[in-house]
């Protein structure tokens, strides 16, 4: 099996594997029910809420679409700083939103001072804010910019993407004041691709009441009707979920602080050697992913060649995304990865640079 160092699909325990071949459930049974009453409770833990989860059968992206026909009739802040974030821009438009960009090259974080200014310009029903941006390897700032919209206009609501972050990185959702918190599976959950968690605030409901033409499959009212019925709208993604039920056990059982600092340790051991052969990372210090390393290829590598010699070694790494493709490169410090694999990387990776 080739280890994967990208920064998703990860790969998966071979027990959570496992658990998806469990016998088929009628999705509307007691039995069902109660596993998905179990994922909620336990997802909770993860996204440090007292609010309600919901489990949908979509990628992250199909959240960052929820977020936007639920919370937003008219105009949303995008905060942009790499492909992800621009793409919920994307979907915002495309769904006919009236969408203002607040956005920086790629490399920056957004700054607390930046988002201060736009939300004194103009008000906004929402915000959305990258957390982790999978394509840059920065964290913005999400506390800072929280207080911020806290601060300037309060009745706005912060819609988070922490699809490469939760699960990782620790976010107290409810401490934050973020009123909707989203991820996908197949990142720092370490599942495999499909399953999508995000929970939302109170107030996110009572905003989504008056937003019309919400749609029907993205649906968060319609989604909250059966999931106080642990159940959902159409058939749910039954393997996963069965999946999900045992890798947030696994979670729990290591420890989510324990899981926490595993991550930022990988990430720093990716950063210092990076910078020790020659090639800093892309962001800033402070705003460094504690999961995925997007580094400068200041060597000028050809990724592709240096992955062909990782593979004989069981190894595959990451090209850069999207307009910083060959220009950068990155490793995924996330999942079940450990520091020994990390280890066994960066070996194989000094082999290649001796025989380049």
């Amino acid at each position: 099996m080739t280890r994967m160092f990208v920064p998703g699909p990860v790969d998966v325990a071979p027990e959570v594997l496992e658990a998806q071949t469990k016998p088929m459930l009628p999705h509307r049974s007691k039995d069902f029910e109660a596993i998905f009453r179990g994922t909620e409770e336990k997802a909770r833990q993860l996204f440090y809420t007292q609010f309600r989860v919901y489990q949908a059968a979509s990628s992250g992206s199909g959240m960052q679409e929820a977020g936007i026909r639920n919370f937003v009739q008219k105009d949303v802040l995008s905060c942009i700083n790499g492909a992800f974030a621009q793409r919920w821009y994307d979907v915002a438009v495309a769904n006919g939103k009236t969408a203002d960009k607040l956005e920086v090259e790629y490399g920056e974080a957004i700054t607390p001072e930046l988002l201060r200014d736009a939300l004194k310009q103009k008000h906004y029903e929402a915000v959305t804010i990258v957390h982790n941006e999978t394509s840059t390897g920065v964290e913005n700032p999400l506390a800072d910019l929280c207080a911020v919209v806290k601060e300037i206009s309060p009745d706005t609501l912060i819609l988070v993407d922490a699809v490469s972050s939760l699960g990782g990185v620790k976010i107290e959702m409810d401490k934050l004041g973020v009123d909707f918190l989203l991820t996908s599976s197949q990142k720092c959950l370490a599942l495999p691709p499909g399953l999508a968690l995000a929970a939302a605030t109170d107030r996110a409901l009572a905003k989504a009441e008056n937003v019309s033409n919400r749609g029907w499959y993205f649906d968060l009212l319609l989604m909250e009707k059966h999931r106080v019925k642990d159940s959902t709208p159409m058939t749910p993604a039954m393997a996963l979920i069965f999946a999900l039920d045992r890798q947030l056990d696994r979670i729990l059982a290591e420890g989510l602080d324990a899981r926490f600092a595993r991550h930022a340790a990988m990430a720093r051991r990716v950063q210092e050697w990076a910078s020790g052969h020659g090639m800093e990372p892309l962001a800033k210090p402070q705003y460094r992913s504690k999961t995925v390393v997007t580094i400068k290829n200041s060597l000028n590598w050809d990724i592709s060649a240096l992955n062909k010699f990782l593979q004989t070694r069981g190894m595959r790494i990451a090209n850069g995304y999207g307009k910083i493709k060959d220009l950068t490169y990155r490793v995924a410090t996330m999942g079940e990865t450990s520091m020994a694999d990390i280890e066994a990387l960066l070996a194989a990776m000094e082999d290649y640079m001796k025989q380049s």
